[in-house]
């Protein structure tokens, strides 16, 4: 008897190349750090972001770092995302200062706690990376 693939084996192996490729060791701790409390949920994190979101034609990986940086800056509750994806904007070739200014644009709309928190996480991360 042939078994059949499960179908979203394909967001899956998509998902995780994906996120090697943007978010590199540190979208992995994510994954593996969840697997003790929520293996499911972490296959959905993989399939769904990254399987099915970043992978979509619409917009360079550059373009997408760049929203998610604004969204979790504007959000102002995700610091531990917004290191990881300010991380990963470095990754898919962001400059220090295009970070810089997306989180800076955030206090127009957020407000400045919200941008404060921003730059002193990029603070953290840019110091991580020595940049």
């Amino acid at each position: 008897m042939t078994q059949m693939s499960n179908p979203d084996d394909s967001r899956f192996e998509k998902g995780r190349e994906a996120l090697a490729r943007i978010d590199g060791e540190a979208g992995q701790k994510v994954v593996d750090a969840l697997k003790d409390i929520a293996p499911d949920f972490a296959r959905l994190l993989i399939e769904f972001p990254f399987g099915d979101i970043y992978t979509r034609p619409g917009l360079d990986l550059r373009s997408r770092e760049v929203a998610t940086i604004a969204a979790l800056t504007a959000l102002g509750t995700a610091a531990p995302q917004l290191k990881v994806h300010i991380a990963a904007g470095l990754n898919v070739g962001l400059s220090r200062e295009e970070i810089v200014e997306t989180i800076m644009q955030m206090a127009v709309y957020a407000g400045f706690p919200a941008a404060l928190n921003g730059l002193f996480v990029a603070k953290e991360v840019f110091a991580a990376r020595g940049v």
